[in-house]
């Protein structure tokens, strides 16, 4: 049908791009591709709904994807499983990813869309899962706002610092589940090892050393090279990716990093694809407001015979080491034997979503809120501009009042 249009109010979209720079990206250019005028939600949509509550365990909850590419449709087919879940609509631009979605919920017989903005006032429609590129995560978000919808984001939710803000201040008025896709938080051995530390059995934590180390790029002809290799759309590797591992960090360490510095670059794969501007390998220090100092790296070439590559979480503190990767603490002392302290937890791969429906049903603990998301994001911008502006880049420029952590 076609859709009376309103214009969306996108002043504060004008800085969305200034601290990632590029001739390309222009800001007002790229609001006039962008499109910001979009399909009329009905006024019921946009009047304050009723508060957050909870809701009952018997009741379907219709549920619509937008964007279902590998991970839309990995994280759609994991919600299928779970009970009470309706796919009720989905939504893509490319018509093969939209057609295997479709096939794959066809139990559900979603409606499908290629336009996003019409997915928003499908009827009855409860919750919207946001599977997009990251460039699209702020706008969608605030559009599933105004249509009063219970949001599971993509991480990141935002790139730029100022979009943080943006984002994080309209979630924080919110009254239904806004969600992040920040999936390390619901992994139960996480959970028990950091609230181990947490409770003191490892003294004050003095430093954290981490590191995300793969043997090669992602695929330069794959179906999402059309934006992760390019700064202005994913935020770079260090913000798409390693948003969840920063994320870990700030959770273990308790608090939030007051300043960072950095070097990296577009070190092995120059150049591939073609007009790349996104790293490949990097190295960052960042000191916590509590004292705590931490260091990450990222690498694309750590070749897969060579041992010490993948992922770690090293947190030592008075009293040892824990590796949370693997669940154990190291003690201090040469006799001293390692403990497990996570041991024969099986992984859940939809826990996260698991938890942020248990969320909307009966109002329990959100997995990851937006306090979560903007925190893991910005230390991820962080650490970004200071190796991009090469110079010590602090928190508080950015200006964004997070909650405490």
């Amino acid at each position: 049908m076609a859709l009376p249009l309103f214009l969306v109010d996108c002043s504060h979209f004008s800085l969305l791009f200034d601290r990632i720079g590029g001739e390309d990206n222009n800001p007002m250019s790229i609001i006039q591709r962008r499109h910001f005028l979009m399909g009329s939600l009905a006024a019921s949509t946009l009047a304050a709904g009723p508060k957050l509550r909870a809701q009952s365990a018997n009741s379907k909850l219709n549920t619509g994807f937008i964007g279902v590419g590998n991970r839309g449709s990995y994280v759609m087919k994991g919600v299928m499983t779970l009970p009470g879940v309706q796919i009720s609509a989905v939504c893509d631009i490319k018509p093969d990813r939209l057609d295997a979605a479709a096939t794959a919920a066809r139990t559900h017989n979603p409606k499908t869309y290629t336009d996003w903005r019409e997915l928003l006032i499908h009827p009855d429609l409860d919750v919207v899962f946001i599977n997009t590129p990251c460039d699209t995560h702020v706008e969608m978000s605030l559009s599933a706002m105004d249509a009063h919808k219970h949001i599971y984001c993509e991480k990141p939710v935002a790139i730029t610092g100022d979009s943080v803000g943006w984002l994080y201040g309209a979630a924080k008025k919110y009254d239904k589940v806004f969600t992040v896709g920040q999936q390390m938080r619901s992994y139960e051995d996480f959970q028990k090892s950091i609230q181990w530390v947490h409770d003191g059995n490892l003294g004050e934590i003095v430093m954290v050393r981490a590191q995300r180390h793969a043997a090669q790029d992602l695929n330069p002809e794959g179906s999402s090279a059309d934006w992760f290799f390019y700064n202005w759309r994913s935020g770079d590797v260090l913000v798409e990716m390693s948003v969840h591992n920063l994320d870990v960090c700030n959770w273990v360490i308790g608090a939030y990093p007051t300043r960072a510095a950095g070097v990296g670059g577009n070190l092995i794969y120059k150049d591939v694809p073609p007009g790349r501007n996104t790293m490949d390998g990097y190295s960052l220090d960042y000191e916590y407001a509590n004292g705590v100092k931490m260091n990450y790296s990222q690498v694309f070439f750590h070749p897969a015979s060579m041992p010490n590559g993948g992922q770690y979480f090293n947190v030592y503190g008075e009293k040892g080491a824990v590796e949370l990767m693997t669940g154990t603490f190291y003690p201090h002392g040469r006799e001293a034997k390692p403990v497990k302290l996570a041991e024969g937890i099986k992984k859940d791969d939809v826990a996260h979503q698991r938890r942020f429906y248990e969320c909307i049903r009966n109002g329990g603990p959100n997995p990851a809120d937006a306090r979560v998301g903007c925190s893991g994001a910005l230390t991820a911008i962080m650490g970004r501009d200071a190796i991009y502006q090469k110079r010590l880049v602090t928190w508080k420029e950015y200006s964004v009042n997070i909650d405490p952590a």
